[in-house]
């Protein structure tokens, strides 16, 4: 397949919001909303936060409470409220994708410092699954998702180079060490699917579980890997962007809703982004919906959209986001 190449700066104006906007609040000093995630009973948002926990909103009380963490070593008076993961991410953990399991009300959590997690339905403190492929340590993991079909888990390792604090850089240099892999179901093993990724960010399995599609944030497009057929074992560009590529969540029907941070030069080498939320076909050739977020976010990246029971949920790994976007019916 020809990669398809979308020029956000051609294409007509942005859909209108026919919804209203709301800010669901973190707890005090709490940012950087990451990834969501929503159990078979609808409730959630389960969401990743910048100081190594995740957090659960309780519609009732219309506040968050604790669920779960990744890392052994943390601990809420060194860790809560702290946005310092140059030197607390190894000992708070920095869960950054989330997926859940609906038959088992498992949590799948891909943590830059620790590595491939699951957390039971109860929360606390997740169980490691992985933190090494071929005897080499993870660096820097990013996006999950979980086949439904198979329960195998693909994950996203950003960088084999950077870590999180280093991600500019790696955006600077091109760094292109990134990689998507599988950890098998039945026989608990780690493999490479894919390397050379330019930036591993999002990663979703196709609703038959026939491929998995992964974001490269670097390389401004989603590629598609087939899992099963003919094409089994094999890559092709699934779609190209003009903006950066960053998670990608599959709906109830099949499409994709991905996060694409826009890129625009207003005085050279000056650069803003314009945060978008991007609707796409499972065959990467339609634009179902483009939405432009920048009248709520500004200039400020985001790094999810999930869409739940009508409204949608955009996260941010900015620092500075302390609550959670919902674009929901009047």
């Amino acid at each position: 397949m020809l990669p398809i190449f979308i020029l956000l700066f051609c294409i007509p104006p942005p859909m209108a919001l026919s919804l209203t906007f709301k800010k669901l609040p973190l707890p005090t000093g709490v940012t950087g909303p990451s990834s969501f995630a929503f159990d078979s009973l609808g409730r959630g948002p389960y969401v990743s936060v910048q100081d190594g926990r995740i957090l659960k909103y309780k519609t009732a009380t219309a506040d968050f409470e604790d669920f779960a963490y990744d890392a052994p070593t943390r601990s809420s008076a060194e860790c809560d409220g702290k946005t310092n993961y140059d030197d607390l991410g190894a000992t708070c953990g920095r869960p950054l994708g989330l997926d859940f399991d609906p038959t088992t009300q498992e949590l799948y959590v891909a943590d830059a410092y620790v590595g491939l997690m699951v957390v039971g339905p109860e929360g606390g403190l997740a169980t490691p699954l992985a933190n090494s492929v071929n005897g080499v340590p993870f660096r820097f993991l990013y996006g999950v998702g979980l086949d439904p079909l198979t329960k195998d888990v693909y994950f996203t390792e950003f960088s084999a180079v950077y870590q999180l604090r280093d991600i500019t850089q790696a955006v600077v240099s091109g760094d292109a060490t990134g990689s998507l892999l599988k950890y098998d179901a039945l026989t608990k093993e780690v493999t490479v699917l894919l390397s050379g990724l330019s930036g591993a960010s999002g990663v979703a399995v196709s609703a038959d579980g026939e491929f998995v599609l992964v974001g490269e944030l670097i390389g401004k497009r989603i590629q598609k890997f087939w899992i099963k057929g003919l094409k089994s074992n094999t890559v092709e560009t699934f779609i190209t962007f003009e903006g950066r590529v960053n998670r990608i969540r599959r709906t109830i029907f099949g499409d994709f809703w991905v996060a694409v941070n826009e890129i625009i030069i207003i005085n050279p080498p000056t650069e803003v982004t314009r945060p978008t939320r991007i609707k796409i076909d499972p065959f990467g050739i339609t634009l179902l919906e483009t939405v432009a977020l920048d009248k709520e976010y500004g200039n400020t990246r985001i790094s999810e959209v999930q869409e739940h029971l009508g409204a949608y949920y955009i996260g941010s790994r900015n620092v500075t986001v302390n609550f959670v976007g919902v674009y929901d019916t009047i």
